[in-house]
């Protein structure tokens, strides 16, 4: 096997052991050795530690993990699960927001749209997608591609992936927070099957923005929150290296959410991260949105109506203090 390419901060053992098994490999090579026992126990050294790892991850470890920079993005799951998407382009009222990604495609035959937060491969692309943060005209062409689901009939699937809208001065003269707030109004209108999917980072409101449908589905790496941990740390322990802290308080990992009844599944991952195998990762993925589209489909309008805002008015967990009294 060849050995995985390990660069987050908790992998360094991982590291190591892998360094050593390249040098095993090229020592057989250049001696013409038979080295092939000691290259054996050097992968299941790696293979057990990996499972040690990566069986006991804290969340702030599964935050880095999600923003791992060989992290398969939206555009990658929408090539494998859908057919012939076709994107379309333009909120019609400013600019072609390319951090926000929308269009046509077929999923097990069927027409369907699709609208994704895409962060980009490599630097030049990362650049020209404003690294997965969204402006107003990205919600705006949203929120257009939602209501041509709506015309036609269509289920609609979005890919969740992003830090948070972007915050700059031409974002809020352009009213971003009204575009989002526009956007969660008419989502829960919306009298198609809507499912959302978070396959890397979901920052706050900029998530939430093409996030409130009738499922929610999450990576097992994933993280889902109101606030990056950094950006928590700071408002709250005034210091940004408190970020691990931070994110064990917010309960942002998939499987907190899952216990809080905030997304409906998670989908595991390939040992180590999606990054590793993002074949099987996207064919679990495919899975689980057939699923949850056939149970959606089988509800009628009104109950699908029904069941969408029951959910969002019984979503979380609160404790009544008491009652004011004057």
């Amino acid at each position: 096997m060849k050995a995985p390419i390990f660069v987050l901060e908790f992998e360094k053992p991982l590291a190591e052991l892998a360094r050593k098994l390249d040098e095993l490999r090229q020592q057989s090579i250049e001696t013409n050795q038979d080295l092939s026992k000691e290259i054996k126990e050097a992968e299941e050294a790696i293979s057990d530690l990996q499972r040690s790892i990566h069986s006991s991850l804290t969340p702030w470890q599964r935050v880095q993990i999600a923003r791992h920079a060989k992290r398969p993005h939206s555009l990658e799951y929408v090539d494998i699960v859908f057919e012939g998407f076709q994107e379309l382009h333009g909120d019609r009222q400013f600019n072609d927001d390319h951090a926000m990604v929308g269009g046509f495609a077929f999923f097990e035959g069927e027409a369907v749209m699709v609208i994704a937060q895409q962060k980009g491969l490599g630097t030049k692309e990362q650049i020209a997608r404003n690294f997965g943060m969204p402006h107003p005209e990205g919600y705006r062409k949203a929120l257009r591609i939602m209501r041509l689901a709506e015309k036609f009939g269509l289920p609609l699937f979005t890919f969740i992936d992003t830090p948070g809208a972007f915050p700059g001065i031409g974002s809020e003269e352009r009213h971003v927070s009204e575009a989002i707030a526009v956007n969660l109004r008419e989502m829960s209108l919306l009298r198609v099957p809507t499912i959302s999917v978070v396959v890397g980072e979901g920052g706050s409101g900029g998530a939430l923005g093409i996030g409130v449908t009738d499922r929610m589905i999450i990576l097992e790496n994933s993280y889902y929150s109101v606030i990056s941990p950094e950006g928590c740390a700071a408002i709250l322990w005034k210091d940004g290296a408190a970020a691990g802290q931070a994110a064990s308080a917010l309960k942002l990992s998939a499987h907190n959410l899952k216990e809080l009844g905030v997304v409906d599944e998670v989908i595991a991952e390939p040992l180590g991260g999606a990054h590793l195998d993002p074949e099987s990762t996207a064919a679990a993925l495919k899975a689980a949105l057939g699923r949850h589209l056939k149970e959606l489909r089988a509800l009628s309008v009104e109950n699908l109506l029904q069941t969408r805002y029951d959910r969002y008015r019984t979503l979380g967990v609160y404790d009544e203090a008491g009652t004011i009294r004057s």
